[in-house]
């Protein structure tokens, strides 16, 4: 078992940065791929991809629509996986949520997961960028 505990959201400015932490339990967390994914708020869709990063973190995956402006990272010594986000803009407004399959290898298929692919989510955390 694996629980995932988001924070760091908030109410920040266009153009401004915010980094997203997910601390995990569980010793297993090392070997895990994460990724994380975005929901917008009030719009009934499923989560859309936003970054993936290998078991090892020497490996990183990015939507289109964040490359360039987001960066993955995480440090299995403390558990925890983290989103750098920059150049934050109003479309980035969204519930931002960690999750991870439970895999090793997996991290580079994350960007066509739907919301049961993943064995393990996060409750989430709110980014809310104002113009």
């Amino acid at each position: 078992q694996v629980q995932l505990l988001e924070s760091g959201g908030g109410l920040v400015l266009a153009g401004d940065s915010l980094t997203l932490s997910c601390a995990a339990s569980g010793r297993a967390f090392s070997n895990y791929a994460m990724g994380w994914f975005r929901q917008a708020p009030g719009k009934e869709r499923e989560r859309e991809f936003v970054a993936a990063i290998s078991w090892q973190g020497d490996t990183t995956y990015y939507a289109d629509s964040v490359k360039g402006r987001f960066v993955i990272s995480r440090d299995n010594a403390k558990n925890t996986v983290y989103l750098q986000m920059n150049k934050l803009k109003p479309d980035d407004t969204a519930v931002y949520y960690c999750a991870t399959d439970g895999l090793r290898f997996s991290a580079g298929s994350y960007y066509d997961r739907t919301d049961t692919d993943m064995d393990y989510w996060g409750k989430g955390t709110l980014v809310t960028v104002s113009s």
